[in-house]
């Protein structure tokens, strides 16, 4: 082995095979916790009888603290390395599942603020760990092609995460109720550690003090062409997630839809984008990253633009599926695009600004969502997204191959 490959020395191409499947179980932990959460916070305030404005406010807090701990976690990650970050991610998480589960005793606004505690403690625990384990699987990567291929695989953790997460809690609440519901959530960011625990860590550079002299977020945005302009269009194909998660279960509840079978629509949506990235390794060599996400911009938004005529629990699924296909093959090329574009020892803080992103717009569209579900309806919300992820394509026009490339 090189002695610039940057994996492990002991780690051979079964280790690097297990070493994946192993962040994978660690990603799938905390973020099917989180994503559970997202679905249950919600209607248990909608049950208490809470605005929809208020709801939005509640699912902004999943992202007003991973976005304020975005920068921070990244340049830790680069600094430590996997193990440390890691653990105080699943901390975090099942922390937020016992508060949860402690808000059911609690009356009124007591029990709502305690929710609000809760998502913010979910939020940040899953985004450093996402950011801890995007970092380590684009180092132990060798190349562009094999990077796309390691993040369509570690993608898959989120996607089957908010597949298991709201589908559980949702037949959870069902069955016995949200107390348990939050307490089997809180289980579910230890029982993937135990198996993440066991990753070895990656030789990779770290940050030093020398790196982190002069060096800021600016400068790295100023120094890396195309990098603002890819973040743009990831937040603008981000945005349309959060939408999703904070429209379907609305659309859902004024249609009388069980929780389950809300649920079942959010679990069609992320299995559809689970298989498009089991598949999509099988092609990494022939994907080109401008058309993919050129495509992807338009078929969110004509899907968008038909959501709101769907009726009946198997359109708003037949929907979720075809959503699913256009935002299922945008992050593993932009992941890798990071990785190439970004010095080796500022890998985490370039995910980081990538997170940040995504989290503001998480922070700040719930507010305008519920906002503006509460005056004009929730299919404005749809129409809306449509047109400006539609509009967005201009900046992907001027996003070129060459501009994808590391820099000198």
């Amino acid at each position: 082995m090189a002695a610039s490959d940057p994996r492990p020395q002991a780690l051979g191409a079964a280790g690097f095979g297990i070493t994946i499947a192993r962040l994978i179980a660690g990603h799938l932990g905390t973020h099917a916790a989180m994503a559970g959460m997202r679905l249950a916070a919600p209607l248990e305030a909608l049950r208490q009888g809470r605005s929809v404005f208020v709801v939005g406010m509640l699912i902004a807090l999943f992202a007003v603290a991973a976005m304020l701990m975005s920068l921070w976690a990244g340049r830790w990650a680069d600094r430590v390395g996997y193990h440390r970050p890691v653990r105080l991610a699943v901390a975090l998480t099942v922390m937020a599942g016992v508060i949860a589960a402690a808000s059911t005793f609690l009356p009124g606004d007591a029990a709502f603020a305690a929710l609000c505690a809760a998502a913010a403690l979910a939020g940040a625990g899953a985004n450093m760990g996402s950011i801890t384990i995007q970092r380590s699987a684009g180092l132990l990567s060798r190349d562009a092609t094999e990077r796309v291929r390691t993040f369509s695989w570690l993608g898959m953790a989120p996607s089957f995460a908010n597949v298991i997460g709201p589908v559980m809690a949702g037949f959870v609440i069902d069955a016995a109720g949200f107390r348990s519901a939050y307490a089997l959530l809180a289980v579910l960011p230890l029982a993937g550690w135990l198996v993440a625990r066991r990753v070895p860590e990656v030789s990779g550079r770290h940050r030093t003090a020398a790196d982190v002299s002069g060096a800021s977020a600016w400068r790295l945005l100023n120094d890396t062409p195309g990098l603002r302009r890819l973040l743009v269009v990831n937040w603008l194909l981000s945005s349309c997630w959060d939408v999703h998660t904070f429209a379907v279960p609305i659309l859902g509840h004024q249609r009388d839809f069980s929780a389950s079978t809300i649920g079942l629509v959010l679990g069609a949506f992320t299995m559809s984008v689970t298989l498009v990235r089991l598949v999509l390794p099988l092609f990494a060599h022939r994907i080109r990253e401008v058309p993919t996400l050129r495509l992807a911009m338009l078929g969110t938004a004509l899907v968008f633009a038909a959501y709101p005529f769907a009726y009946a629990p198997w359109t708003m699924g037949a929907c979720a599926i075809l959503l699913g296909i256009t935002l299922g093959v945008v992050q593993p090329m932009i992941m890798s695009s990071l990785h190439q574009m970004a010095p080796e020892h500022r890998h985490g803080e370039a995910i980081a600004l990538r997170s940040m992103a995504i989290n503001a717009a998480g922070a700040l569209m719930p507010l305008i969502f519920g906002a503006a579900g509460a005056w004009l309806g929730v299919s404005l919300i749809f129409w809306v997204s449509a047109a400006a992820v539609g509009a967005g394509q201009w900046v992907a026009r001027g996003l070129t191959v060459d501009r994808l490339q590391p820099t000198g």
